[in-house]
């Protein structure tokens, strides 16, 4: 297995690429739709004596455009079978109705957090830019969790973990070491992975989100080959610290709605975070949102319009999370 790193100017981190080479010439996951990157992935190839025309199957950890955008040209290119999760499918081929019905989820999102008119003007202007990064159409052949692919005598299998995506998976696989896995964005090296407002589809997604990491847990993996930046050697520990910082993160959600009093969406995320700008624009309040979510459903917080009011102030928050080892 080698890895080809390419240049993301949008996202958090440069892009990973994975070449397993042998009989076979398989990808997972493909890069942004940007002339530098597609040149990058191009010359990656080629210093393992590759080309594009090369590629047998590409597999894709989930549908966002600086994992997919470039599938659909290398597709081209090489007639390579592209697999994704049949809960990202939709939109990795740009189905028109699932496009269409993402874009209506992003309007509802920006009028339920009340973000000022001004601010979702910058973000819709973003987005113009962003489409594009989507890249070439895609023959897409989806994939459910459990199901395995051989691949030059490896068999990796599809390991289901939604939250940052609603179809973001892992591949996971022996390794010389025990248990390995391509694990996407659903656990990274330095940033955590965006819940609520990476993928507008996912229904309760902190919830969602704490689920997969305890199912990383579980898989008990020696190494984790993330979307971005280097290997993460200690993966269960990653993911009990990532579900810390949660833990943390809901605290802190508490702790604003104590100080200020009933909140709107946007208010908490700019308690949180501060000024945003760019894809944060949508992260911020998609993160604030996913944390009232889960005090929402809880009991801790009511909500009335778009305002959320603290209802159970002496909460434990720990109590709202589990308790792992």
């Amino acid at each position: 297995m080698d890895r080809i790193q390419l240049g993301n100017t949008v996202f958090e981190g440069k892009n990973d690429v994975y070449l397993l080479d042998g009989d076979r010439t398989v990808l997972v996951d493909a890069g942004v739709a940007l002339p530098d990157v597609r040149e990058q992935l191009r010359d990656g190839l080629a210093d393992f004596g590759l080309a594009v025309a090369d590629i047998d199957e590409i597999l894709l950890t989930h549908w966002h455009h600086d994992h997919a955008g470039l599938a659909g040209e290398l597709q081209a290119e090489s007639g390579a079978t592209v697999r994704v999760h049949e809960a990202d499918a939709p939109l990795v081929a740009r189905e028109e109705s699932a496009v269409e019905a993402n874009n209506d989820l992003l309007r509802d999102a920006l009028d339920d957090w009340n973000l000022p008119a001004d601010t979702r003007d910058e973000l819709l202007d973003f987005f113009v830019f962003h489409d594009e990064l989507a890249g070439a159409d895609v023959d897409v052949t989806p994939f459910a969790d459990g199901d395995t692919f051989d691949v030059n005598g490896r068999t990796l299998e599809a390991v289901h973990l939604p939250g940052h995506a609603a179809g973001l998976s892992a591949f996971a696989f022996d390794g010389d070491e025990g248990r390995e896995a391509f694990v996407g964005d659903a656990i990274l090296p330095k940033y955590t992975p965006n819940v609520g407002g990476a993928d507008l589809r996912v229904d309760a997604p902190l919830q969602r989100y704490v689920d997969s990491l305890l199912r990383l847990v579980d898989l008990d993996l020696a190494r984790a080959w993330p979307g971005h930046r280097d290997v993460i050697e200690q993966p269960t520990e990653r993911a009990l610290t990532i579900l810390e910082h949660h833990r943390e993160r809901t605290e802190n959600v508490v702790g604003v709605l104590a100080e200020h009093g009933p909140c709107d969406t946007w208010t908490v995320s700019a308690h949180l975070f501060g000024e945003l700008e760019k894809i944060h624009i949508l992260h911020g309040p998609g993160e604030a949102y996913a944390h009232l979510d889960h005090l929402a459903d809880r009991g801790v917080v009511e909500r009335d319009g778009h305002e959320y009011e603290l209802v159970e102030p002496d909460v434990d928050v720990a109590e709202l999370f589990p308790t792992v080892g």
